[in-house]
């Protein structure tokens, strides 16, 4: 079994030589993520999305560094801020956009919002509005692909104040105990609502937690996507050959606040400034532009066409009906097709 030195030695390694398709898929993936959220900002500014609203702008190198890592059939799950994920998996940025609008085109047809993004063809099992309540989820759905001898996995996004719970400790010791092929990562950036990790916990080295449970656990740069990749590789690699789950803490940042109601008063703006030089989308475009992968034109265009979808999709949002009333009465229940009969 991999302790947790083992799992931190392994990170110092090399860094793997990452082809032209890569290298564009963050690119781009990450643009879609920045350019979409800031568009989403905009319109809860004008109201036209309504709720909670909580956005990833800093986050990005999290979700499109651990899709590049991941197969096809690989699940996904995570907290309500819950935009980018489905977006680095494929999701129409229509859909999502619909969803915020609550339109009945909208992923989950205008009943879910911000907070409860769903997408079943791309496997992504959710967006979460209560705290830490996706990672058992995250559990049981790993036990599901197990018990199914799928091979694939699941991979459970929670934030850093989602450690505080008793389902976290509770998932990771049933995890450890039945080896499940469960990715657990905590994207810690700095800050629970508005309350600092540092004023919350004796332990701030968030992947120690792990230890508890001997599970393999590391820290990862959340801002850089080949770090995010090369540690998702990593442990999913250890899932696929029955070695149990991994704890990741990624270690990012949020340049909004905590949700579009936060007035940010618990930072500075100096510190906000500190993480934008280290931007995730930046790296990339320079990385790209240094080692000659892409020219500015190219890359130009690129933005251009996110831009283009980031506009369809407000098109297309506000083009869209809301749903009937009648519709909340729906999809509440299962309903078999069968009766259910009890004895």
């Amino acid at each position: 079994m991999a302790t947790t030195a083992q799992a931190k030695g392994s990170a110092k390694k090399d860094k793997k030589a990452y082809s032209k398709e890569t290298y564009m898929f963050w690119f781009e993936s990450m643009l879609l993520m920045r350019k979409f959220e800031e568009k989403s900002g905009q319109l809860y500014g004008m109201q036209k999305i309504r709720g909670f609203c909580h956005l990833y702008i800093g986050q990005e190198a999290c979700a499109a560094g651990s899709v590049s890592a991941l197969r096809k059939g690989d699940k996904y799950i995570t907290a309500y801020r819950d935009h980018a994920h489905p977006l680095a998996l494929g999701t129409s940025p229509n859909a999502i956009m619909a969803e915020l609008y609550g339109k009945e085109t909208g992923i989950t047809k205008g009943k879910g919002g911000s907070m409860h993004i769903f997408d079943k063809e791309n496997n992504f099992i959710g967006g979460h509005g209560i705290v830490g309540a996706q990672v058992p989820l995250g559990a049981g759905i790993a036990f599901a692909e197990k018990y199914n001898k799928t091979g694939n996995l699941c991979i459970c996004y929670m934030g850093d104040g989602a450690v505080r719970q008793g389902a976290f400790h509770e998932a990771l010791n049933l995890a450890m105990l039945w080896k499940l092929p469960v990715i657990f990562v905590i994207e810690n950036n700095g800050y629970a609502m508005g309350t600092s990790v540092e004023r919350t916990s004796n332990v701030h080295d968030l992947y120690t937690l792990g230890e508890a449970y001997d599970m393999p656990s590391e820290p990862v740069d959340g801002m850089n996507v080949e770090a995010v990749h090369e540690a998702v590789e990593r442990a999913a690699e250890r899932a696929r050959a029955d070695e149990g789950p991994t704890l990741l803490e990624f270690r990012t940042y949020r340049y909004k606040g905590h949700s579009m109601s936060d007035p940010q008063k618990y930072r500075s703006k100096e510190e906000v400034e500190e993480y934008k030089h280290r931007d995730p989308v930046e790296q990339v475009r320079a990385t790209i532009l240094s080692k000659k992968i892409a020219t500015e034109k190219e890359l130009e265009e690129i933005e251009q066409k996110v831009i283009g979808q980031v506009e369809e999709s407000v098109k297309f949002a506000e083009e869209s009906k809301f749903p009937d009333p009648s519709e909340a009465l729906t999809d509440v229940y299962y309903e078999p097709d069968y009766p259910f009969i009890m004895d």
